[in-house]
């Protein structure tokens, strides 16, 4: 698999020596070009469980209280507080049994003067009754007092409940009783807008009787890899040939990055079959990205696919292929598809690929999503070991990073060789160092810029 890169004109470019040398973008430019080009999603109503990872659009207000009535937080019996004032194990109430109450019913016995009702948890108090006693502090289950003398408890079934039981202690106005309201009151803002939906939330918008929400969607991303070489994993390896890992770490990467994640796997070097394939995947796709055909080489893959010159069929979209002043990623390409769809063309190593998912797809799919925060946290840590860096391009050096204590930094040292083909390395890295375009080595012990790939996302 072999990259070719297409030139640009350096109009006003400091790194170019004269007009008609090429231009290096910086990252930064790269950056500011996407991002100014990708926007968030419009906004749709989403059932549920399909809005799980998504942000709300709107503050959602409760139109219920919840609980909606006063109810019992115990199995045991309601009860009025005067007539079980002063009752101890020696002297108890006696109350009367006027009903069952189990959750959910509808019909309420009234409790009057020395009644009860048998209550069940998240059944609704009856009215009459000010507060819940647990069954153990009486003789209507296993533990009461004359449970030891052999007396059974009055009624062994929910339905039916009579005759008389014993209550062995007072209990207090409202105890295990759940108000009406005491989580929330109808007219409360029960979610900002802005709020990312995890189960918790999604579990309170059903509780407030919601089967649906406005949300930014989950962005679509399709992600192929290109190269005749590439082999499915779990297929025989032939001479020449390697497994597509491309593929399978920008998939989990976009996931990752909150996105509803489409894998079609690898595409031979065939300038027909990759527009083939691209063409199809736009019905569902908010965002492609390819790895491979993009850098100096025979097989420019990519961009004879999606940006021909001179060819017999119309570009798809408006694609530009750049040199970027960065180590590793160098070769990158960014456009529309069909003028609506971003397309992120990324180099084919590994490493390239997946840093370049980190610093620039990865940005993208959380501003379509409609997060406040599009980028990685960054912190200053302690270099551990001396780092040597390229003049003129900004380094990203795969790191293992460990936060230091209160108000301290954390130390950083770098993981591997500088090789972009090197995966092994990559699976131990938990965060990129940073070296800016005009430093060309750091020393042991000074403090250096870090990008935290495994850290949570800052709140959206």
């Amino acid at each position: 698999m072999s990259d070719h890169q297409h030139e640009h004109t350096a109009e006003g470019d400091p790194c170019a020596a004269d007009s008609g040398a090429e231009r290096y973008w910086t990252v930064d430019e790269h950056l500011a070009d996407i991002l100014g080009t990708v926007g968030p999603l419009p906004p749709l109503d989403l059932q549920l469980l399909e809005a799980q990872g998504c942000l709300t659009v709107e503050r959602i207000t409760a139109g219920v209280d919840l609980p909606p009535f006063d109810n019992s937080s115990m199995d045991g019996y309601a009860v009025r507080i005067a007539d079980i004032e002063g009752a101890t194990e020696e002297y108890p109430s006696v109350l009367t049994v006027v009903g069952d109450i189990a959750a959910g019913a509808a019909d309420l016995p009234v409790v009057g003067p020395g009644q009860c009702a048998r209550i069940m948890t998240g059944a609704p108090l009856p009215p009459g009754a000010e507060a819940v006693v647990p069954v153990e502090w009486t003789d209507g289950g296993s533990g009461g007092k004359d449970a030891a003398v052999g007396m059974a408890p009055h009624s062994s079934s929910p339905e039916g409940a009579g005759g008389e039981v014993r209550v062995f202690q007072p209990a207090e106005n409202g105890a295990f009783v759940r108000r009406r309201g005491d989580d929330i009151t109808a007219g409360q803002v029960v979610l900002p807008e802005g709020t990312l939906l995890g189960p918790a939330q999604i579990g309170l918008l059903a509780a407030i009787g919601q089967d649906s929400v406005r949300v930014r969607p989950r962005p679509r991303v399709v992600v192929l890899s290109t190269g005749s070489e590439l082999v499915q994993p779990g297929t025989a390896v032939g001479p020449g040939q390697i497994s597509d890992s491309n593929s399978f770490a920008l998939t989990a990467a976009a996931r990752d990055a909150g996105a509803i994640a489409y894998r079609v796997g690898g595409v031979p070097d065939d300038a027909a079959r990759l527009r083939e394939v691209v063409e199809d995947q736009l019905i569902r796709a908010d965002l492609v990205v390819t790895s491979g055909g993009v850098s100096v080489g025979a097989y420019d893959v990519v961009k004879e696919a999606l940006a021909p010159e001179g060819g017999e069929q119309p570009p798809l979209g408006a694609i530009s292929f750049r040199k970027l002043r960065m180590q590793p990623g160098k070769p990158q390409g960014f456009g529309l598809l069909d003028g609506t769809v971003p397309l992120f063309a990324l180099p084919g190593n590994p490493v390239s690929a997946y840093l370049s998912f980190e610093l620039f797809v990865r940005p993208a799919i959380r501003a379509m999503l409609g997060a406040e925060e599009v980028h990685r946290p960054v912190v200053r840590a302690v270099l551990s070991q001396g780092l040597r860096s390229p003049s003129g391009r900004r380094q990203f050096a795969r790191a293992r990073y460990v936060a230091g204590g209160p108000g301290e930094p954390g130390s950083v040292a770098p993981v591997g060789g500088a090789g972009s083909h090197l995966v092994g390395p990559l699976a131990q890295a938990n965060s990129v160092i940073v070296v800016p375009e005009d430093t060309t080595s750091v020393e042991a012990g000074e403090q250096v810029e870090v990008v935290l790939l495994e850290a949570a996302d800052r709140p959206i």
